[in-house]
């Protein structure tokens, strides 16, 4: 597995204030965004831990998160 398809951290905010963390591969990041700025509906999310099934309505946010190398602690 090379790093441009290493899986990347999300978090997914819902109407209501609930969040949803996951870990998606990169083509699975980008099918989202496209979804999002369309009309909604169900969309099933394959993620590390399993498939998520997501009503794109009731998503308030999506949130990125960018691994910074580090060393150390």
């Amino acid at each position: 597995m090379s790093d441009s398809d290493s899986p990347v951290r999300i978090s997914l905010g819902f109407t209501g204030g609930q969040v949803l963390p996951a870990r998606v591969r990169p083509a699975e990041l980008a099918r989202l965004r496209e979804l999002l700025g369309k009309n909604g509906g169900w969309h099933e999310l394959a993620a590390e831990g399993g498939t998520v099934v997501l009503d794109l309505t009731r998503i308030d946010y999506l949130q990125i998160e960018h691994d910074d190398h580090r060393v150390g602690f």
